[in-house]
């Protein structure tokens, strides 16, 4: 972090700069005298140094103001800090008892594009804030520092002024700077210097540039704090093949070194039996005499050919004959070997093969054993037997001559590597595969042909189809629900013959209908029960993942806690500040320092005293549930204290707390991009846990935490607890209280509480979001929520809200729960959104009417409003009253006739307040009631 500053103390010849230490450049200065200061000079070190004071403490209604001259803002420097030092005199120094002294002064601030010269008027300055001492000493004079930032600058200059209203002050030096990010190189990726943001931008994302030698595959990003530090990086370059990274930046390979592919790798040095090449090498070729086998990696090393097998001996067994030998001297550093066995019968002078009458158990070629049994011989006959020790680099050897390696060139099939399944349906499957590097040399195109027919043991005939194919992926369709599938893939050569590696690998189509039913011995309300409580999704099924263990279901709920959670001594953790309370105890901000490990901040949270055995019992349960899960977007449980009398549940701290309030304290400062990958954080912890089988049954922003790197995690795994703080929050039925607003229909009827019940749930979390923290359905009642919900109507999009955003919303509350998505689905569109930023921009239908508030020109009780704080007080935007009154608009009739132009010229720059008041006046404008108004 950088901090640049604009000017700096009273000298003819000023100097900017920061304790940190940055760069220092010069900058005159003067001051506009107004009533009663006094400027005092004095040399110093061959400068002229300048002191502004004042000192009427014995006389009435003192209005004393000192201004700076223009002072010229970088366009992009929108937030500044002005650091005063000052020395004021303690009003208790004085003998008069008459006096009318202060210990105070006030900082004033005015924009303009153009230098106004002499010409000073009050009204045009804004306050930033009353300057007071930190200590006075009658004594003695203590110099004072105090630093305050200027936010929301926006013309070309500005000026700053003093007023005095009665103290006895001298202002030794005012320094003014703004903070940068200086230019770094991140992951590869090199970002220009850039001014820090202010809080209408609190993080301003950056665009960087692959370093020399590097790639990326999508464009590298990182975002700029209000404080100067760089935060969120996105993307990542990566070295090319034949380089590695050495101090942010990529360098060739050495000479004897190779990297085959781009990567975070290091060069790796020559396998055995290879070349050493030249510097920027991609891979190291095999040294004359040694191969490598079509299976063997591009990157291992080279193999010889075996020598000949050895002792080969036969005799007689029952009729049969034993040929057995051993294994060769020298297997040329491979493990593979095999065998095969030719047979000669010899009349006479003439030899020739023995045919297929000859039989061997268990064959003749292909033998891992080192010995064979062969019957069916004729009687005076002469055989001759040959042995032939073989291994993978076998293939590489002429048949005419054992001896001749045939070369490796540019029309040669390459080989397959890897092949996945990218995507798959009841009737179809998608795959890829990946192929070995090719020589430098002008290579033709690749053509593949690809295998495919249904695995079935019991079929005496395979029936295959082929496809010749020009690219390394296929879709393929009209395939049999929940069957298995074999593949095997060819790379072909120039003239569309075989010759490559082939591969072969079994995949399955979806089961078509329903997933699977789980059967408990007892009922768990976390884990789905019934054919009536399944779900599938095209594109998650019969994955192996672990299933999420009811801790309740243990006999003794304390083997739970031991099996699922990390005992900690509580001498290990410091508890440094209360941060909250929750039903059971107080939560802290502490840190935790295990041996071993490195010291880390965590969250702890204890139980209180006087607690019952239940009640214990219940808080730790939650431990035990998040004990098994480990997920990015999920809170981590770093352990518990169960063992001594204070228990204490302790996880990772999220320094940004929960996202709704999170959201309300930075109203308007993220873009729609920026709140849908949030979203994407959320939706992807949401389907981790719905594999597993857990259903969270309170997911809300409330629920949500957020780090200091904007990632969202879901938490609260509790199972008993209150929901919320008022009890309107909640509906209480047999089965325990309900979060009326962010529940399902299904689950509040009938406490059907299932993946789709919080799939409902996400979707009012999306409502939130979007929404910054807004209260869902506002101030209705439940009752009034539950019966809106019922009759069919829907929460309305929120303002700026993304038309895709609203729609998957609206998808996440359909009535029937077997139509609503996934979470799979839901994190996989969310993916698509954030790779098109361009599909964010179509906004969904606005009806301010329905999202504000008070949206006419009468408070809730039906009288209208009686004065402009009183509305403003009403949407929350209390904090501008004096911004109103200073621009003279005073009543309800002159706000209806304000616009958007005027809202910005009274000082409302943030984004998300200039719109809430903007859509708030455009519905007082309109005397319809709104507030039992929503889009379906």
């Amino acid at each position: 972090m950088h901090a640049f500053p604009l000017l700096v103390s009273f000298v003819s010849s000023l100097w900017f700069g920061v304790p940190q230490g940055s760069f220092w450049v010069p900058l005159t200065l003067f001051f506009l005298v107004l009533f009663q200061w006094e400027v005092v000079q004095k040399t110093l070190n061959g400068s002229q140094l300048y002191t502004y004071s004042v000192c009427n403490v014995g006389e009435r209604e003192q209005d004393n103001w000192l201004r700076t001259t223009f002072i010229q803002r970088r366009p992009s420097a929108s937030r500044v800090f002005v650091e005063l030092k000052f020395i004021v005199r303690d009003c208790n120094s004085f003998d008069s008892s008459s006096l009318t002294c202060k210990e105070t002064f006030n900082l004033f601030t005015s924009e303009s594009d153009a230098d106004v010269g002499t010409t000073f008027r009050k009204g045009q300055f804004k306050k930033i804030a009353t300057i007071a001492p930190d200590e006075i000493s009658k004594n003695e004079l203590r110099i004072n520092t105090d630093t305050r930032v200027v936010e929301n600058l926006s013309r070309k200059g500005f000026y700053l002024a003093f007023q005095d209203i009665g103290a006895c002050i001298a202002l030794l030096s005012v320094r003014v700077y703004y903070k940068t990010c200086s230019a770094t190189v991140k992951s590869l990726a090199s970002f220009p210097e850039t001014i820090a943001g202010g809080e209408n931008q609190a993080l301003r994302e950056v665009n960087g540039v692959c370093v020399k030698n590097s790639i990326s595959e999508e464009q590298p990003r990182i975002h700029c704090t209000v404080d100067g530090e760089w935060v969120v990086p996105v993307g990542q370059c990566q070295c090319k093949p034949g380089y590695e990274e050495v101090k942010d930046s990529c360098q060739e390979c050495q000479a004897g070194f190779f990297k085959t592919e781009a990567s975070g790798e290091k060069c790796q040095p020559c396998p055995a039996n290879t070349q050493r090449l030249n510097s920027g090498a991609l891979y190291c070729p095999c040294m004359e005499g040694f191969y490598r086998a079509p299976t063997d990696l591009l990157t291992g090393p080279c193999s010889g050919l075996p020598s000949a097998p050895r002792d080969l001996l036969a005799t007689h067994s029952a009729g049969k004959l034993l040929l057995s030998w051993s294994p060769p001297q020298d297997t040329g550093g491979r493990t593979d070997i095999t065998y095969n066995i030719e047979c000669q019968r010899c009349e006479g002078l003439v030899c020739q093969s023995c045919g297929e009458k000859i039989h061997y158990e268990p064959a003749n070629v292909g033998l891992t054993d080192t010995k064979v049994l062969v019957s069916d011989l004729d009687a005076h006959l002469n055989y001759t037997f040959s042995v032939e020790a073989q291994s993978g680099v076998s293939l590489f050897i002429s048949q005419s001559s054992r001896n001749t390696l045939r070369p490796l060139s540019p029309s040669d099939p390459p080989k397959i590597t890897t092949m996945r399944l990218a995507e798959r349906t009841s009737t179809s499957l998608s795959l890829s595969w990946d192929v070995s590097p090719r020589p430098r040399a002008h290579s033709p195109p690749i053509r593949y042909e690809l295998k495919y027919c249904k695995k079935d043991d019991n079929l005496d005939v395979t029936t295959y189809t082929v496809l010749i194919l020009e690219k390394n992926s296929v879709q393929i369709h009209k395939l049999a629900p929940g069957t298995a599938y074999l593949f095997r893939v060819q790379a072909l050569s120039s003239d569309d013959s075989s010759g490559g590696s082939s591969m072969e690998e079994q995949f399955e189509t979806l089961i078509e209908g329903r997933a699977f039913v789980f059967t408990f011995r007892k009922r768990n309300p976390h884990i789905r029960q019934g054919a009536e409580d399944t779900y599938f999704s095209s594109s998650e099924q019969l994955k192996p993942l672990k299933t999420y263990v009811d801790p309740h279901t243990y006999e003794d709920p304390n083997t739970a806690v031991m099996k699922f959670a990390t005992e900690i001594h509580p001498s290990h953790i410091t508890k440094e500040k209360v941060i909250g309370a929750g039903e059971f105890g107080e939560v802290y901000r502490g840190n935790l320092k295990v041996p071993g490990r490195k010291e880390s901040a965590v969250a702890i949270k204890t139980l209180k005293p006087g607690y019952t055995e239940k009640q214990r019992q219940d808080f730790l349960s939650e431990a035990s549930i998040m004990g098994q899960f480990s997920h990015q977007n999920i809170i981590r449980l770093e352990g518990v204290v169960t063992k001594f009398k204070h228990a204490m549940i302790v996880t990772e701290y999220m320094e940004n707390g929960a996202l709704d309030r999170y959201l309300r304290d930075h109203d308007g400062e993220f873009t729609s991009f920026q709140l849908v990958g949030m979203l994407r954080g959320i939706a992807a912890g949401m389907k981790y846990l719905s594999d597993m089988s857990y259903v969270h049954r309170d997911l809300a922003a409330r629920n949500i935490l957020v780090n200091n790197t904007l990632e969202c995690k879901v938490s609260d795994f509790g199972l008993s607890r209150v929901l919320e703080d008022d009890p309107e929050g909640t509906y209480t039925t047999s089965g325990g209280k309900i979060p009326i607003r962010w529940t399902a229909p299904e689950a509040i009827a009938y406490r059907k509480f299932t993946s789709a019940s919080d799939v409902w749930s996400f979707g009012i979390v999306m409502w939130e979001v979007m929404a910054f923290g807004e209260r869902p359905y506002w101030d209705m009642s439940n009752h009034e929520v539950m019966k809106a919900i019922n009759e069919a109507f829907r929460l309305p999009a929120p303002m700026d809200c993304p038309s895709a955003v609203y729609q998957l919303m609206l998808q996440c509350w359909l009535h029937d729960r077997s139509k609503r998505p996934r979470f799979g689905d839901i994190v996989n569109l969310l993916d698509k959104l954030l790779r098109s930023p361009d599909s964010l921009k179509t906004i969904a239908d606005f009806d301010p009417r329905v999202s504000i508030r008070l949206p006419s020109t009468s408070g809730s009780d039906g009288s209208p409003f009686r004065s402009v704080s009183e509305w403003l007080e009403s949407i929350k935007m209390s904090q501008y009253g004096e911004n109103f009154s200073r621009a003279g608009v005073v009543t309800m009739d002159q706000v209806l006739q304000m616009k958007n132009e005027d809202i910005k010229n009274i000082g409302v720059r943030l984004p998300g307040h200039l719109k809430r008041i903007a859509y708030s006046i455009l519905g007082l404008k309109d005397q319809t009631s709104t507030l039992s108004v929503f889009a379906v």
